[in-house]
Parts: structure tokens; C-alpha cells; sequence
């Protein structure tokens, strides 16, 4: 359901749309399937750019229901703190992760209190083309981070945030109009039978942020599909027609 503010409706800014209890289990149900784009497309580009997490403190910013803090569990993490604004996915972080060695802060991003030099990575997925004090964000993960530490994250990809003319279509796309590219700013999404704010950058503004936080940047991805990946040779052959995904791996230097 909408906010509505006078006659004007308002979409859901940051965490607040999980807390929506229809959309929040719509949401797991679409993010965690087999086959999400996030699982097929985006998470292995991830893992191929993280560091060894082995033995390392790692903050995962956004990190939602609190699976992949368990991939980084798994993969030998000495400590993981997941930072999260809805309440319904702390709740859920909570009871995926356990206690050894993990804490769950309910903050919204921009009101997270890093500890200086804390962390030997910071990650997130999908979350900061719905901030919009993005520079904020990005000094507290430098401060955040120790000497030579990485920062790898992804967001939806420029093309897919410069319009939602195409996101308001139904069906399966093929194509997404482009338009107000260099337009940066608000956008509202139609999303799972709600609306959503999200904030459009294009590629170099991202680039010139993470640059003024002081990070060197050392890679960056577009996550071109995999066919290993597919079930399917329909699927592949339409998920190369739209980049989905945007990820940047930077160093603390």
C-alpha cells in the first residue's frame, strides 16, 4: 500500500516497504528462488571479487534476511555484522545467522555508527541506488575500514534506474527504455504491488564518489550472464539483452 501524504502518494524510502508484511514475504519468496537474477547473476561476479574472508571482521551493509552473511560464515569469517533498517529482516538475520560471533544492527544505513578501523571488508548487495546521501555512507565505510581493507558492492545498474517507464510494464522484458541518464536524482518504482524511492546515478558519478571517499577502485562489473548458470537457453539468451547489475571492488589505501 502507498503513503500518502496530502493528495500526493509517496513510495517507500530505505527499509520501510519490508516492514510491509505482504511485500516483505513477496519479496523473500522472489529473492530467494533458485533462479533470481541475484543468485545466477550477481552473486558469483560478488564472490569472484571478495577477498579470502577467511579469519576477517566483515560488515555487510543492507544485509537483509542474513543468507549471505551464512555464505561468509561458512567461507571462514571471524566475525560478522549484518547493518539493517527493517525490522522484519533483523528478525529473520537473527535467526539465520545465530550469535557465535555475529551481531545485527536495526539502523538504517545513514544513521550506522561505524567503529573506526573496525573492518577488514565491507560488502553490500542491492541496497545504495536507495540512499541518497550516498557520500555520507561512503566516508563512514573508509572510517569504518582498516589500512588495505576492500569494499566490494553492487547496485542496479544505471540503465534499469534512469527511467521506470519500462518497470511499470508486466510481463517478462526484453528491453528497457533509457531516458533521463545524466537526470540523476529521485525515482519511483512500481514494485511488488507497492511503489519504491530509488536514487539514479549513472556509472561515473558512482566511480567519482567512491573516489572522493578515497578508495582506489580495482574492478568493475556488469555481470554479464553465465550460461552455466541457466536452466534454460530462453532465459540466457534474454538476461543478455539488459545489464541487471553494477558492482565496484575498491581498496582502502
Amino acid at each position: 500500500m502507498l503513503e500518502r501524504e496530502g493528495n500526493d502518494y509517496m513510495g517507500h524510502k530505505g527499509a520501510s516497504a519490508y516492514d510491509q508484511e505482504r511485500f516483505f514475504e513477496s519479496f523473500l519468496a522472489r529473492r530467494n528462488r533458485s533462479e533470481s537474477p541475484n543468485n545466477i547473476i550477481e552473486k558469483p561476479v560478488l564472490l569472484e571479487l571478495l577477498d579470502p574472508v577467511v579469519g576477517k571482521r566483515v560488515v555487510d551493509l543492507g544485509c537483509g534476511d542474513g543468507l549471505f552473511g551464512c555464505d561468509l560464515k561458512e567461507r571462514g569469517a571471524s566475525y560478522y555484522e549484518g547493518v539493517e533498517g527493517s525490522r522484519n529482516m533483523v528478525q529473520k538475520a537473527e535467526g539465520n545467522l545465530g550469535e557465535s560471533n555475529v551481531a545485527i544492527v536495526h539502523t538504517p544505513i545513514e544513521e550506522w555508527q561505524s567503529r573506526k578501523e573496525s573492518f577488514d571488508i565491507v560488502v553490500s548487495r542491492m541496497v545504495f541506488h536507495y540512499i541518497e546521501n550516498l557520500p555520507l555512507v561512503f566516508r563512514k565505510v573508509y572510517e569504518s575500514m582498516k589500512e588495505g581493507g576492500q569494499f566490494v558492492f553492487s547496485v542496479q545498474h544505471p540503465v534499469l534506474t534512469s527511467s521506470m517507464e519500462s518497470a511499470a510494464k508486466s510481463g517478462k522484458r526484453s528491453s528497457w527504455l533509457v531516458d533521463d541518464y545524466f537526470r540523476s536524482g529521485e525515482r519511483q518504482e512500481p514494485w511488488l504491488e507497492e511503489e519504491v524511492t530509488k536514487y539514479h546515478r549513472t556509472m561515473e558519478q558512482y566511480f567519482q564518489l567512491i573516489k572522493q571517499a578515497g578508495f582506489a577502485v580495482e574492478d568493475l562489473r556488469e555481470c554479464e550472464p553465465r550460461r552455466e548458470y541457466f536452466k534454460k537457453d530462453e532465459e540466457y539468451d534474454r538476461r543478455q539483452r539488459i545489464p541487471l547489475f553494477l558492482l565496484f571492488a575498491c581498496r582502502k589505501s
